[in-house]
């Protein structure tokens, strides 16, 4: 089955070329201050100009202001922007507008009157990317480990691709990829022996585990 996997919070070169050699399609930079996977633009300019052609750069942004996507998209290739925040539909048009680069937004799901947020979204957005929504007193908005009813998006049809995400690891991606029909994964947290400690290993075994399932 043609999965495609995004592996985000990368901040080291080995983990980068780990992701790459073994099949990622999205490698994903966090400009989140507060999140230990952040990086800052200098580093990832640096970490960028590792990346195969072929493999897209995503930026991770929470409620970004102009100035600090200027700042990020002037400082470092990207070929997409990911807003994991509370990012309205008419600010996700205006980022698209500003920047000229494929939109991902992301939408936290608890429940199924979550769900209704996905076709607001997809009417502006490039992609969506299906997350876990975190608890109240959440720091983070994604990369908590938490997963979520996967059977809430059966028989769900979206006119824009999608990804899900939330607490997928080795041992459940494919689980995941099988309960939900999803043709796109993200992973953070699910790779990592420690917060923004990614880890080569685990990462090869994700991305495995996600190519291997067999269409059912």
């Amino acid at each position: 089955m043609d999965i495609r996997v995004k592996i985000c919070g990368l901040r080291e070169p080995e983990h980068i070329d780990a992701a790459a050699r073994a099949g990622a399609t999205y490698l994903g930079f966090n400009f989140f201050p507060k999140s230990p996977r952040s990086v800052t633009i200098p580093d990832a300019a640096s970490l960028a100009l590792t990346v195969p052609a072929g493999v897209a750069k995503v930026a991770l942004t929470v409620n970004a202001t102009d100035a600090e996507l200027d700042a990020i998209t002037a400082g470092v290739p990207l070929d997409m922007l990911q807003l994991h925040g509370a990012e309205s539909p008419e600010r996700v048009s205006e980022v698209k507008a500003r920047y000229g680069l494929p939109v991902m937004k992301v939408l936290g799901i608890a429940d199924r009157a979550d769900l209704a947020a996905l076709d607001i979204y997809q009417n502006v957005a490039d992609q969506i990317l299906i997350d876990a929504k975190p608890p109240k007193d959440a720091v983070l908005p994604g990369g908590n480990g938490l997963t979520f009813d996967w059977t809430l998006l059966l028989g769900r049809v979206w006119r824009r691709p999608w990804m899900l995400a939330g607490g997928l690891t080795p041992d459940n991606v494919a689980l995941a990829i099988r309960s939900t029909n999803a043709r796109q994964v993200d992973v953070a947290s699910g790779v990592e022996s420690a917060p923004g400690l990614k880890d080569a290993d685990l990462i090869r075994a994700f991305i495995a585990a996600a190519k291997g399932v067999v269409p059912a």
